[in-house]
């Protein structure tokens, strides 16, 4: 497919449009919240970092999404096949939180009467901590985790949907060095930067109110590499570009459509703990994925509606690089998800 890699400028024209879609490899758009045309409930704003090594993976969330927002805390083990999840809402924050409109700098900080979650830049790195009572049982969650080695490359798109005023600017930073600890109760884990990834899942935008997404990311080392993917599609138009890319040591390999191959039951259900299997429309990506667990959850409240399958497991297969090099993996750790939401 044709692609369009853009330059800098504004995000959004006077009308509240995208100026220029597309995708480049970083943060070159300038989003300006002030120029959304659309009440402050339907703007949606969010910072996910996952952090993941072989055996355990922590996901952390400061969301506002105008009519509500969240601090969301997921502790993942990848030996036992095992996760817990625990997420404090707040009502009405019609953009308070106060995100920064760039994820090259400024800090979110949000407190909570149980629970406390802040995204910060300092000197050494992206700074994480976050604190939540009660996570299982009685006892709390609590992490500090410093991000450090940012690739040059990242993913960003800039989607429209098909009703003018609505768009969504992401940007996906993956493989970056991730140290620190998380604790759940008095069990204590410490992270080592040697082994330990971190990425970013930064998403600035107006949505439109019913829409399934699909997202697949991945990080770590391979053959003495750096490696990471993002792979992703199902919602607005994609015409102008994918959001597809592999990364080898923080260079950018662009690819094009993807499909994630999930398999169905006889019933014609998606079968998501069977394997899947990766493709494009290229023949540059043969992947087959194994799962080992899915981190569901569902929200249907009035006209509110969230079902979430996040589906981890291990990678095998091919990919082939912009200069036609081939480069495999062997369980390699990453999830798959889809998403569906009215919101």
């Amino acid at each position: 497919m044709d692609q369009h890699r853009f330059g800098t400028g504004p995000l959004l024209n006077e009308q509240g449009n995208l100026c220029e879609p597309g995708y480049a490899n970083a943060l070159l758009k300038t989003y300006d919240r002030s120029a959304i045309r659309a009440p402050r409930m339907r703007i949606k704003e969010w910072d996910y970092y996952l952090i993941t090594n072989d055996r355990y993976g922590i996901a952390l969330t400061i969301d506002d999404n105008g009519y509500m927002g969240l601090l969301s805390a997921s502790v993942l083990d990848f030996e036992n096949a095992a996760e817990r999840t625990v997420s404090p809402m707040f009502w009405f924050p019609m953009g308070k939180t106060g995100f920064p409109s760039s994820s090259a700098s400024g800090d979110v900080r949000k407190t909570l009467k149980n629970a406390y979650g802040s995204f910060e830049h300092t000197p050494e790195g992206r700074r994480l901590r976050f604190r939540i009572d009660r996570f299982r049982g009685e006892e709390a969650f609590s992490c500090d985790i410093l991000l450090t080695e940012e690739p040059r490359d990242s993913m960003v798109i800039a989607t429209p949907f098909e009703k003018r005023g609505h768009f969504y600017y992401n940007q996906k930073i993956i493989g970056m060095r991730a140290s620190g600890w998380f604790a759940v109760g008095s069990e204590r884990t410490e992270l080592n930067a040697n082994d330990t990834f971190g990425l970013l899942d930064w998403g600035r935008g107006i949505w439109t109110y019913k829409n399934t997404w699909y997202w697949s990311a991945a990080q770590g080392e391979t053959d003495g590499h750096v490696f990471g993917f993002n792979l992703g599609y199902g919602f607005g138009d994609t015409s102008a570009a994918s959001e597809n890319m592999l990364f080898v040591d923080g260079v950018a390999h662009k690819l094009g459509r993807v499909d994630f191959g999930i398999p169905k039951k006889p019933d014609g259900s998606d079968d998501l703990l069977a394997p899947w299997h990766f493709t494009d429309d290229e023949g540059r990506l043969d992947l087959i994925f194994t799962p080992l667990f899915d981190r569901a959850s569902k929200t249907d409240v009035l006209v509110i509606c969230s079902d979430q399958h996040q589906v981890f497991g291990r990678f095998t297969g091919t990919m082939r690089l912009d200069d036609g090099s081939e480069l495999k993996l062997n369980d390699f750790l990453g999830f798959a998800e889809k998403v569906f939401n009215k919101w």
